[in-house]
């Protein structure tokens, strides 16, 4: 058992039994390095990665293999879920080299800790044949490689605005810029089967949050096309676990048909928003029923004690990818029987198996749709409730057959940027589907971030990561928070204080975004000066130091914190009436306006709210007993322009202050910019004057 026995990361748990002699990432490995003078090998992961459990299966619980490393360096194993400030910085770094990035990810470091050589997945002898390799030129060309390392190091270190050539000035919100990123992105779209490119394929939530609202600003037939198209198509697909809900992190095929299969609490969590969404725009009620299947796969599956979620289930079980999802036509029907004849038709189920399962296991079926409950239920003469009846019923005999299977393994630490992606989830859907059993899930997870991932006593700053404790001993939080965690967790407060208007929610967003100025913020404090652009840096001040300290620009398969972070002050300036929150906003949005234009695909979250702003944002505060219901009333139409205030009585807030009930009716008031219409006491009414 090596130094990784200690941690609390289930990925370095794994390799906590390697022959390698690990060192999770912190100063006694990076002093050694430099005592020793000795070259460092970074390996960065994380749990549920399907190769980097094969690269540590083949090479790191080799003897042969892990003595040389331990010869020749001193190895530091990363999860990157844990460190995404680690993993940012290196992954950048193998990039610049020319490597298309990926995990696992292996740097190679001079003692100083800069960069000089990187790579993922090696096979078993050709990881050997490098280790010595590296080694020998560490030691008989060290000249050329702390060269070619200075000069990565000094990539790093540019500045986004000289290297994306970047500028600080006043965005235009123009309609035409809106239809130009639109453009710009359908030349990726797949039409045939949603999403973009061939494959693999990623769910990337925030480009089709873009495409809602770009389809509710202009109309457009064919953003709403491609929209439903690739919700749809991913809904039925593999990819989408049709018997116990829940989505894999990606399809390996164009078709949305073979997932990779493992899940993470991040994809759902944004989903789930999505499709909530997504909802209240087409009234789809495939949408409804996959938000339902999701809520009730995190709730099984990765909800703790505790009242937050874990961050993700593996790809393998039994060390074959997918084992634990997939069957047999001869396994479906001893356990379906009779119904077994209709769920092969809607299923796409055949008797060789749709899918090789690999490494000379054979094949066997992903279960995967091409028609919808209602289409389906005309092709066979039933009702839609006989249909619903059967499903119901498959689903139950098929989960209790696939719960005696060995489950793939749980990546059991909580993230708190993910769990705020979970609370904004969860809170969007009951904003849509008024289930009350959402909310208390959500409240549940606010109620753990505040107690387990906010350190009271430290003015109240959160942290990246909590682990349960076994015997119901204490558990355990580590590593300052990352701007990722803020900007996840003020969101999920803002929509959580829209939902149920308890104003300590909005309290704690605002203080946490305060927290942000402070400790993120590119300003000089004795001269208040910019140093270089309205973004925050992704790290706290108070945190280590790294070889560079970066800000996070582009969106990906969860946005870039400072696109988040703009929509959340955004937010905040409307609902707190903070107009330098507002200012700021437009400063991020007119520095990355440019860059917006020409690379919507990576941007697509700050260019929803680019979209959004095209319009004015309607302010309106909600004032009586049925301040609730009308909420309800609001929220079931999409209608992403607004900001929501409610009140049963009275309060102090802005938008709130001095505003009443009408003749003892809930009263709806309507301002834009702070000039108010009339109030009204009806949503209809409503409607007429933000319409």
């Amino acid at each position: 058992m090596n130094r990784l026995a200690n941690e609390t990361s289930p990925y370095l748990l794994q390799h906590a039994h390697n022959p390698v002699d690990w060192y999770a990432w912190g100063d006694e490995a990076l002093q050694k390095a430099i005592e020793e003078d000795k070259p460092i090998l970074v390996s960065i992961g994380y749990s549920a990665c399907h190769w980097c459990h094969v690269m540590e299966r083949e090479s790191f619980e080799n003897e042969r293999v892990a003595q040389r490393m331990n010869e020749l360096f001193v190895c530091i194993k990363v999860d990157r879920e844990e460190r995404p400030d680690v993993d940012a910085i290196y992954m950048e770094a193998v990039q610049a080299m020319g490597v298309q990035g990926g995990w696992p990810l292996n740097v190679f470091l001079m003692p100083d800790a800069k960069p000089f050589y990187g790579l993922t997945y090696a096979p078993a002898q050709n990881w050997f044949n490098l280790l010595g390799g590296v080694r020998e030129a560490f030691d008989n060309n060290r000249d050329q490689l702390q060269q070619s390392a200075e000069g990565f190091a000094e990539h790093l270190n540019t500045s986004e605005l000289a290297r994306f050539n970047l500028t600080n000035g006043d965005p235009i919100f123009a309609l035409e810029t809106v239809e130009t990123m639109y453009r710009k992105l359908a030349t990726r779209f797949d039409t045939e089967d949603g999403g973009t490119g061939r494959a693999p394929k990623f769910p990337m939530p925030s480009i089709y949050g873009f495409l809602l609202r770009y389809a509710d600003l202009t109309g457009d037939a064919s953003a709403y096309n491609q929209l439903t198209l690739t919700l749809n198509r991913m809904a039925l697909g593999g990819i989408y676990d049709q018997i116990g809900g829940g989505f894999a992190r990606y399809s390996t095929d164009r078709h949305w048909f073979a997932p990779h299969f493992e899940k993470m609490l991040y994809d759902n969590a944004q989903l789930l928003t999505l499709y909530s969404e997504a909802y209240t725009l087409t009234g789809n009620a495939l949408y409804r029923d996959t938000v339902y299947g999701t809520v009730r796969f995190v709730e099984r599956e990765l909800l703790s004690p505790e009242g937050g979620f874990y961050s993700a289930l593996d790809a393998d079980s039994e060390r074959i990818e997918g084992k634990f999802y997939t069957w047999s036509a001869q396994e479906l029907q001893t356990i379906l029987g009779d119904d077994f004849e209709w769920f092969e038709q809607l299923y796409t189920i055949t008797d060789e198996g749709n899918w090789d399962i690999g490494h000379g296991h054979g094949r066997t079926n992903i279960l995967h749709r091409t028609e919808t409950n209602p289409a389906f239920a005309d092709q066979m003469g039933w009702t839609a409730d006989e249909l619903a009846r059967k499903l119901a019923d498959a689903h139950q005999k098929l989960m209790a057959e696939r719960d005696k299977r060995i489950r793939p393994g749980l990546d059991d630490k909580m993230l708190c940027s993910w769990n705020g992606l979970a609370l904004k989830g969860l809170v969007t859907a009951y904003r849509v589907f008024n289930e009350p059993d959402f909310l208390q899930t959500a409240l549940r997870l606010a109620f753990f971030i505040r107690q387990k991932l906010t350190d009271s006593r430290n003015g109240g700053r959160l942290w990246h990561s909590y682990k349960m404790a076994p015997n119901n001993m204490p558990g355990r939080a580590k590593q300052l928070g990352f701007l990722e965690d803020y900007a996840a967790v003020i969101d999920g407060y803002l929509a959580l204080y829209q939902a149920t208007f308890n104003e300590d929610w909005l309290t704690e967003a605002d203080r946490l975004a305060q927290y942000v100025f402070l400790h993120f913020d590119d300003v000089n404090p004795t001269a208040d000066e910019k140093k270089d652009s309205p973004l925050f840096f992704f790290t706290d001040k108070s945190g280590e130091e790294l070889i560079a300290r970066k800000k996070e620009v582009f969106d990906n398969v969860i946005p870039a914190s400072n696109s988040m972070m703009a929509h959340n002050l955004f937010t905040l300036s409307l609902l707190l009436n903070r107009p330098q929150y507002a200012e700021r906003v437009d400063q991020m949005l007119g520095h990355i306006q440019a860059l917006l234009e020409g690379q919507v695909y990576d941007l697509s979250n700050w260019a929803a709210l680019y979209t959004m702003r095209v319009r004015p944002t309607a302010e309106i505060a909600l004032v009586g007993p049925g301040a609730q219901a009308f909420r309800q009333e609001i929220d079931a139409r999409f209608f992403p322009n607004k900001v929501l205030a409610g009140t049963e009585s009275k309060s102090a807030l802005p938008l709130l202050e001095h505003r009443t009930p009408i003749d003892g009716q809930t009263a709806l008031y309507v301002c834009y910019n702070r000039a108010c219409r009339l109030p009204v006491t009806s949503v209809s009414a409503m409607w007429e004057q933000v319409s």
